[in-house]
């Protein structure tokens, strides 16, 4: 049985996200720390990533509605490319690639890349090559590069400044989630 192209594209997805978590798992085990021990359930981490994710939010509602010429390519990319392969998602396939995104994304950006440079390089240097790569591999148009890129500093910052994995986390996934849900089931196309 052949899977409908919406149902293609959600397991790629997954499987995307799974092996960058798979890489990170790999490459963190050489770490000090485990990426368990730096993800620890502390609610108050959790709810500063919560409440990351509105500055996030608020700028993607801007990048939508700004004239700004790069701005505009962004759209369009996501009005030709994300919304005619995301638009059959259910909000369950959202959340589920947007939390895999979160946990799989920021354990390879963060606590390996960032992480495991930071004793080489110092923090600062490592932060900017963590984000650097961050937006390199978002880089679907260079202003949504460069975009990823200073998110990836935002989330970078998060990360230092709690000591906890899972904040940024927590930043990315709801991000990811109210921004693919806002885009896909609110905005009307073209809009």
């Amino acid at each position: 049985m052949r899977l409908a192209s919406p149902q293609r594209w959600f397991l790629l997805a997954c499987g995307v996200e799974l092996a960058l978590l798979g890489v990170a798992l790999v490459a963190g085990s050489a770490l000090p720390q485990t990426l368990a021990a730096q993800a620890r359930g502390q609610p108050r981490d959790a709810f500063i990533g919560a409440v990351a994710a509105l500055p996030l939010l608020t700028c993607f509602a801007w990048l939508l509605r700004s004239p700004w010429r790069p701005f505009a390519e962004v759209r369009g990319f996501l009005e030709t490319v994300l919304r005619p392969m995301f638009a059959e998602w259910s909000l369950l396939q959202l959340a589920v690639v947007s939390l895999l995104a979160g946990v799989a994304e920021e354990s390879l950006f963060r606590a390996v890349i960032q992480g495991g440079l930071t004793g080489a390089l110092g923090a600062w240097p490592a932060l900017a090559v963590a984000s650097g790569l961050f937006g390199v591999c978002h880089g679907m148009t260079r202003a949504y590069a460069v975009i990823a890129a200073i998110m990836g500093v935002y989330l970078g910052l998060l990360w230092l400044a709690t000591g906890n994995l899972l904040t940024p986390v927590i930043a990315h996934a709801l991000y990811d989630f109210a921004a693919l849900a806002y885009f896909l089931r609110v905005r009307k196309p073209g809009g």
